[in-house]
């Protein structure tokens, strides 16, 4: 009896190429970012609380950074306050709404970052008279408008509405403009988590009426660990953390300087190559969605895949099922594609992604998350279509992946 193993096929090779395709999850550090950041880790290493030089060389890092958000977004930049991160400041924003603002009711959706979801919950679960409801989605995530308006005309009290700009797993895009105008007519407040959206798409806050959002360094090629929160001056709130009184009383403790400055480098250089960038990313995605729909057959996209109404660095393939699916994203790591993904729960013991099962989406399918940054390219994609088209064919190749 042979019992030898399988030989590989020469042609059939792994980890030839490296391929970051996650970038939804967090970006690389932009040169020009980490040539801002180095010189507050060396000789400007003052705490920007203190009154001699080395404070006030770290303090005017900080203001700097802050102009650059507020003239960013068109607000003052009062209105603008550090944070370690943009959980933080969704958290921030709910729990003082109800705590500052007398909110009693939160209208939000089920696909939501679990930070903003978590913090409904814990709040609905804490003897504050607060009531949770859910906006109707359809099956591409996207709002129903005339559900989110019947709850606000049956708004007896003051009101937060709480809706993510893109969703972090399907890319679809909420219309801010017409949200805002809605909390506007029935004078609810509005909160969006903008995390996956800042430094790619133009924000005017005097023109759409938008009392709170968030950003997060790491998702527009700035460092992980810092990010803001924007605050309208007509909801104002007290601390959130108790302490010093560093961003004018709102959070206490030491700036994270170095951070700090390189959001506002990041911000800056994705304000200036913004329509570049976004030329280039979308050119990308669409050629990936060209790509898999001509050579996978049985795949289909997730969310809304528009232009107008898709976040464009992020792409969700729904893979027919198959027990090669089920392994994808490991065999795409071991062929240096870097990617995430999950599938709907199918059962209550199994937990899955809550995006997904909330929009009804087959649990039979697993999904897989590309996400695109500036640094891709098109040779990149090919590659990784190459992998996902080998994994999946029906032949001894399957026993190469294993080897």
């Amino acid at each position: 009896m042979n019992t030898a193993r399988p030989k590989t096929a020469k042609s059939f090779t792994f980890a030839c190429m490296k391929v970051y395709l996650d970038n939804a999850a967090t970006t690389p550090v932009d040169k020009q970012v980490l040539d801002e950041m180095l010189p507050y880790l060396t000789e400007h290493f003052g705490n920007p609380s203190s009154i001699h030089g080395y404070g006030r060389k770290a303090k005017a890092a900080v203001e700097k950074a802050r102009k650059t958000v507020a003239r960013y977004l068109n607000a003052s930049t009062s209105e603008v306050f550090f944070t370690g991160s943009g959980t933080e400041a969704n958290n921030m924003v709910i729990k003082c709404a109800v705590r500052d603002l007398g909110v009693k009711r939160i209208i939000s959706s089920r696909i939501e970052h679990h930070c903003v979801l978590y913090s409904a919950q814990v709040i609905a679960n804490s003897n504050q008279g607060v009531l949770v409801d859910y906006v109707k989605l359809d099956k591409q995530g996207r709002v129903d408008l005339n559900d989110l308006e019947s709850l606000l005309i049956n708004n007896s009290g003051k009101t937060l509405v709480s809706l993510m700009h893109a969703n972090n797993e399907i890319g679809t895009m909420l219309n801010l403009g017409k949200i805002a105008e809605l909390c506007t007519r029935y004078e609810a407040y509005f909160h969006s988590d903008t995390v996956q959206t800042i430094g790619y798409f133009p924000f005017d806050v005097q023109k759409t009426k938008i009392h709170f959002l968030s950003g997060s360094a790491h998702k527009f090629y700035g460092p992980k660990g810092v990010g803001f929160v924007y605050i309208n001056t007509e909801a104002p709130f007290k601390p959130f953390l108790d302490g010093g009184s560093q961003e004018r009383n709102m959070r206490a403790g030491t700036e994270n300087v170095s951070g700090i400055a390189g959001l506002g480098k990041a911000l800056e250089v994705a304000t200036e190559l913004m329509q570049e960038n976004k030329e280039k990313i979308q050119e990308l995605k669409k050629y990936m969605i060209a790509c898999l729909s001509k050579e996978i057959d049985g795949i289909f996209f997730i969310g809304d895949i528009s232009d107008e109404g898709s976040n464009y660095k992020v792409l969700s393939v729904s893979l027919p099922p198959d027990e090669k699916s089920e392994l994808m994203l490991m065999n795409l790591d071991m062929a240096g594609v870097a990617a995430s993904g999950g599938s709907a729960c199918s059962s209550g013991s199994e937990k899955g992604s809550h995006v997904l099962e909330a929009i009804n989406a087959d649990p039979k399918r697993k999904v897989i998350r590309f996400s695109f940054s500036k640094y891709n390219t098109k040779q990149e994609i090919d590659y990784t279509i190459s992998v996902l088209k080998k994994v999946m064919a029906p032949s001894s190749l399957k026993s190469a992946i294993t080897e």
